[in-house]
């Protein structure tokens, strides 16, 4: 099965599920569906950024700031952003990502978004089908990034987001 073939729960402007579909379908379709976003950093607080592979789906060859994905079909919001985390990072028995606020995507795509956050502080050894480059930076250097590098737009949403609510 290919990423293309997973079935996806479908749901609509209040996260109701509606329907099931194919996540290729489901992405040409722009039908509304399930993502996690989960911002990982390391034991000196700093957050994984890394530019994601040429051959994905969705954004091929940006950055993003979080790891996570699609949420399978009848899976939860918790059970894909401990799976996503440990997928994309390359590791195990990671804590339970911490749930932080959901929100609706809908740019290009459209999409509800559960926001994440976990500390990761074991080696990294994230998948190569997803990511090309990794490293953990700063929140500094994150922000000086932010205007130079193509990012993914709903990770870009996500952290403006996760931004405000800190501040507040």
């Amino acid at each position: 099965m290919t990423p293309s073939d997973e079935i996806l729960d479908i749901v609509d402007e209040n996260d109701e599920v509606i329907g099931q579909a194919p996540r290729g379908e489901a992405t040409a379709r722009r039908l509304r569906h399930r993502c996690v976003f989960i911002e990982a950093r390391d034991a000196d607080g700093r957050v994984f950024v890394h530019r994601r592979t040429p051959t994905k789906l969705v954004f091929p060859s940006h950055y993003d700031m979080f790891v996570g994905g699609v949420v399978g079909a009848g899976e939860s919001y918790d059970e894909a952003a401990l799976r996503e985390a440990e997928e994309e990072l390359g590791v195990s028995g990671l804590p339970q990502p911490e749930p932080l606020f959901r929100f609706l995507y809908d740019g290009e795509h459209t999409w509800w978004s559960a926001v994440y956050r976990v500390r990761c502080e074991l080696p990294v050894s994230p998948q190569v089908e997803e990511v090309a480059w990794h490293a953990f930076l700063d929140d500094a250097e994150l922000e000086r990034r932010l205007d130079v590098w193509p990012w993914v737009p709903d990770g870009v949403e996500a952290y403006r987001r996760l931004r405000e609510l800190r501040a507040a």
